[in-house]
């Protein structure tokens, strides 16, 4: 179950096409006599060549199904740009894709002829409803109404791609389906219509040039109509990748990953704390478990901490691992501790030295994340102090007291963190997450989407804020040299370039300053439909992190994350390259479907790449680390010959 693979772009086969032709031959021959249509409600399907059925003309003009669509009370758009009401016109042959990642893997019609509307409604579904919609029963969606098989909430989830080329659309809707019209010009409708209700659905409000210019501002205009946008920087920093022999990646089809070691743990793995020295450490529920760093990957030393009883509150383990002072100690955070404070651990003699609070102005506070003061801060071997993040609060914490000196941790009862620096924000900031770079400037994304960049001299006020696409932000991670950021979604990844140009013709990054409105659009790195379902029911991206460097001047040159029991791989030139392949007949944000899959047995932990100084000779990466509750694994990522 360890190699890597990548679904390419499956097309329709032979005999659809063939009977697909058919159907267009005698829809435009069509005459007024009427032959019965039998439309199939199994979930079975199977396709043939030799069927003759034509589809029943409507007994009713296109009045009286206006009157009865409004008779239901569906409420439609008041603007050009909204999505047309249903017709009997909207129609195209539905494909379903059955057998899933096994060799009798096919795609099979649904529906020969199947008509298509976009309502919008309070029922997402006929069965149960939509969470959002149980939250707010008078909100109405747009929902995408397919025949007699589909009814499904216009959204992410989808995970709609279009194939231009070949009049289709493939999408995700409990299974993975492909929608084939007749002509360009019913394919471009229905894009067109389904991105419309998709703005709507993610912003409240209808798609038009108002509201484009409400949402992202007019310093990031180019985020909604990227066809405007500023991507001179990413061409920029595609030319100097290509003439650097060290910053070039070999393309995907030059690449191997090959699985070096595996081993079982022997217990349940809640996070993953990669060291750049000699060791790295898995943390389950009752202890961690140390591995020695190697070049090939990390290897088990039969070296385990147990946790003293009720450490970090009972049914509370630690989830989130922060090495610090050379990789000698540890700061541990459980969930059920976040409102009293961390564990600090001394990783040479295994034991906790201290449970610190989190404190200011002597009232007790909570932190939901903590996160080093930069890329490379763990190999400090003197650093006192770590950054912090709550739902609306940013700040440095100091492990030393207010006056310089080092606490006595033997003789103090309760050691109180330093409030060293930061903001706490009224209101409306909902952060979620944070990281660093080089030089401890920082990036946080927040619930509505925003992503703020922060230098590292002040925490009260963003330098750029860039405005979300409608999703939450999970995760976040930044390059060594701040130039470039990647934040997680459910659904999607979304990669932000932040070089601009001062006034007086300076580059700079936004963590540096107001970066005007000479901004470029993102780019999004997606899952193909197939992909997304087959990675399981868990099937939402977590934790996306560039390859990791700590040292001016190396270059990051893959994203990896994680989703359900797929470790997905990105090739970063690939993705900054305008050219590539992926990019070609789209419309709206660049989306890059160009990646390399590593499947587990079950879904994954956590996935990163292991600090730079591992990469071998020969190898355009360091060794890929995946770890799954129960199975810790190493991938070597080699140039094919």
């Amino acid at each position: 179950m360890g190699a890597a693979h990548s679904h390419e772009d499956l097309e329709i086969c032979e005999s659809d096409e063939e009977e697909y032709e058919e159907y267009e031959e005698r829809r435009d021959g069509q005459e007024e006599e009427e032959d019965e249509f039998v439309d199939s409600r199994d979930d079975t399907f199977a396709t043939s060549s030799s069927s003759t059925l034509r589809p029943k003309s409507p007994s009713s003009s296109l009045n009286d199904v206006e009157s009865k669509l409004r008779a239901l009370k569906l409420k439609y758009p008041s603007t050009q740009q909204a999505p047309p009401p249903q017709s009997t016109q909207n129609s195209a042959r539905l494909f379903r894709y059955i057998n899933g990642n096994t060799p009798k893997a096919k795609w099979v019609t649904a529906e020969k002829f199947s008509s298509y509307s976009f309502l919008k409604t309070s029922q997402v579904d006929d069965d149960e409803e939509d969470e959002d919609v149980n939250q707010d029963s008078e909100k109405e969606w747009w929902v995408l109404k397919l025949g007699s098989k589909i009814r499904e909430k216009v959204s992410d989830e989808m995970q709609l791609k279009g194939y231009r080329e070949q009049r289709r659309v493939d999408f995700v809707a409990k299974g993975v389906w492909a929608l084939k019209f007749g002509t360009i010009e019913d394919f471009t409708l229905f894009v067109n219509s389904y991105n419309n209700c998709l703005f709507e659905n993610n912003h409240g409000v209808e798609l038009n040039e108002a509201s484009k210019a409400k949402i992202f501002g007019k310093d990031f205009i180019g985020w909604a109509n990227p066809e405007a946008a500023d991507d001179s920087m990413w061409e920029d920093a595609d030319d100097i990748l290509l003439k650097s022999p060290q910053g070039a990646t070999p393309l995907r089809d030059t690449q191997d990953l090959t699985e070096a070691f595996e081993e079982a743990t022997s217990e349940g793995i809640h996070s993953l704390a990669l060291g750049a020295l000699d060791n790295s450490f898995l943390v389950g529920g009752s202890g961690i478990q140390v591995f020695k760093n190697m070049r090939q990957g990390i290897q088990g030393k039969g070296v385990c901490v147990n946790f003293e009883p009720g450490f970090g509150g009972v049914h509370s383990a630690p989830r989130k691992a922060l090495l610090m002072r050379a990789e000698t100690n540890m700061l541990l955070m459980s969930p059920m501790s976040q409102n009293r404070g961390i564990h600090q651990l001394d990783i040479e003699t295994g034991k906790v030295i201290s449970e610190w609070k989190f404190e200011k102005d002597g009232v007790d506070i909570s932190m939901s994340d903590i996160t080093n003061d930069g890329k490379g801060a763990q190999l400090d071997p003197s650093a006192s102090t770590f950054l912090g993040l709550d739902n609306n609060r940013l700040c440095r914490w100091d492990m030393r007291d207010r006056y310089g000196m080092v606490q006595d941790l033997a003789t103090a009862n309760a050691p109180v963190l330093n409030w060293q620096q930061g903001h706490q924000f009224s209101r409306g900031t909902n952060f979620q997450c944070f990281a660093t770079t080089g030089d401890g400037s920082i990036v946080v994304g927040s619930l509505d989407g925003k992503i703020r960049l922060y230098s590292s001299n002040t925490m009260r006020q963003a330098k750029t804020a860039f405005p979300g696409l409608g999703a939450p932000v999970t995760h976040v991670d930044a390059t060594y040299d701040g130039k470039w950021i990647v934040g997680t979604t459910d659904t999607y990844l979304i990669v932000i370039c932040t070089l601009f140009t001062d006034k007086a013709g300076k580059t700079k990054t936004g963590f540096e300053g107001r970066m005007g409105n000479k901004i470029a659009a993102p780019r999004l790195l997606k899952l193909r439909p197939l992909d997304a379902h087959l990675a399981g029911a868990n099937n939402k991206f977590r934790n996306a992190q560039f390859s990791w460097v700590t040292e001016d001047g190396k270059q990051e040159r893959h994203v990896v994350a994680t989703v359900g029991k797929f470790s997905v791989i990105w090739n970063f030139q690939q993705v900054k390259n305008g050219a590539h392949e992926c990019y070609q007949d789209q419309e709206g944000l660049k989306k890059c479907y160009c990646y390399k899959v590593v499947l587990r047995n079950e879904s994954i932990v956590d996935s990163r790449f292991m600090n730079d100084n591992f990469a071998v000779s020969g190898s355009p990466e360091a060794p890929l680390v995946i770890a799954t509750p129960m199975k810790v694994s190493s991938f070597s990522i080699s140039s094919k010959r």
